[in-house]
């Protein structure tokens, strides 16, 4: 899979312990790797926006770490490279930590990035100019970031609610970028289930029309059924073991970014993000960042309901996790985010 890597360096300074965490912290604070490599999949989206505010505003460097981050086409790809060991920590969906622990492999969220998915699924008006319901789905193509990933999750999801499984229809993978948009209008897919500003580009082109929208909090609460944690840096749990400190850091840095988002203008947003995630539209990236600007979580907690409601989800469709004792007290935990709130300035 072809795959684009971003680099931020800096010296080692000195972190913090986590006073009464469950996890043994060095007494100097300092981390106990500096180097570390982040897998995500489709950077350019606001899903990701903390990942990338904290890597472009330096806040990794002025933690002490050097961090590389490795662009891949969706979650699914982004977990297969932490599990296969070429990295240490994923910027990806939280509903991967419970897929993973029904395979036996324990992998826990420390700091989230949205508290909704901001997924939108949608029809192409011109293949489906007649669409009723989501029903009318079956035996379609709607294209994904990535097979496995967020994006079809919910997708699967919503299909499941309408009596409909992920084998009635076709889920191909399209990115998250120009090429999502282009396999959408040149008909490649009937349908698609993609985030900002991907679909803003495409509803304000009239390509589309949307089905079943979680870029609010009352929109996820509709489909969901309850508070439904979306992006979120998550590793191994021998990984936050070994380096607790170096946890630590990199939560600080996301906390500081995603406090930062909260007062940010949109100006200073379009000078922050590299020209590619603009897709050519300044206005319309602004436009999308209006859309989805509430599904980012304000301070990096985990809401109370959310694991129990993403467990739900998945065993609303999903055979991997039907029927496994999942310990939903293992795959997240507030601790290294609380830490964080007590120090970190924005």
């Amino acid at each position: 899979m072809k795959r684009r890597t971003f680099v931020a360096s800096g010296a080692v300074l000195a972190g913090g312990a986590l006073t009464g965490a469950p996890f043994a912290f060095a007494q100097s604070g300092k981390p106990e790797q500096s180097k570390v490599s982040i897998a995500v999949g489709g950077k350019n989206l606001f899903y990701y926006l903390p990942l990338t505010i904290a890597e472009r505003r330096n806040y990794f460097k002025d933690e002490g770490l050097e961090i590389e981050i490795s662009d891949f086409a969706g979650g699914a790809k982004a977990l297969q490279a932490a599990v296969g060991g070429s990295a240490d920590v994923v910027s990806g969906a939280f509903e991967h930590t419970l897929l993973l622990q029904a395979k036996g492999q324990m992998f826990r969220e420390f700091v989230l990035q949205g508290r909704a998915p901001q997924i939108v699924l949608a029809v192409s008006k011109k293949a489906m100019p007649n669409y009723k319901s989501i029903a009318d789905l079956k035996g379609k193509k709607i294209g994904v970031t990535a097979p496995g990933s967020s994006t079809s999750i919910m997708a699967s999801y919503v299909l499941a609610k309408a009596g409909l499984s992920a084998s009635d229809v076709a889920f191909i993978g399209v990115g998250a970028g120009a090429g999502a948009i282009a396999a959408l209008q040149s008909g490649q897919i009937d349908a698609i289930a993609n985030l900002d500003p991907v679909m803003t580009k495409l509803e304000r082109s009239g390509d589309i029309r949307i089905v079943s929208d979680t870029r609010t909090l009352a929109d996820t609460r509709s489909v969901f059924g309850g508070n439904m944690p979306a992006g979120c840096l998550y590793a191994s749990q021998s990984f936050i073991n070994k380096n607790p400190n170096t946890t630590q850091a990199l939560t600080n840095a996301m906390v500081r970014a995603l406090k930062w988002l909260q007062t940010a203008s949109g100006s200073e947003l379009i000078a922050t993000v590299p020209e590619g995630y603009l897709l050519g539209d300044r206005a319309l990236y602004l436009d999308a960042w209006q859309h989805v600007k509430e599904a980012l979580s304000p301070d990096g907690l985990m809401p109370a309901d959310g694991p129990a409601t993403s467990l739900k989800t998945l065993q609303a469709f999903d055979q991997t996790v039907k029927g496994k004792p999942i310990d939903l007290s293992k795959t997240w935990t507030n601790d290294f985010v609380k830490k964080a709130l007590a120090t970190v300035k924005a």
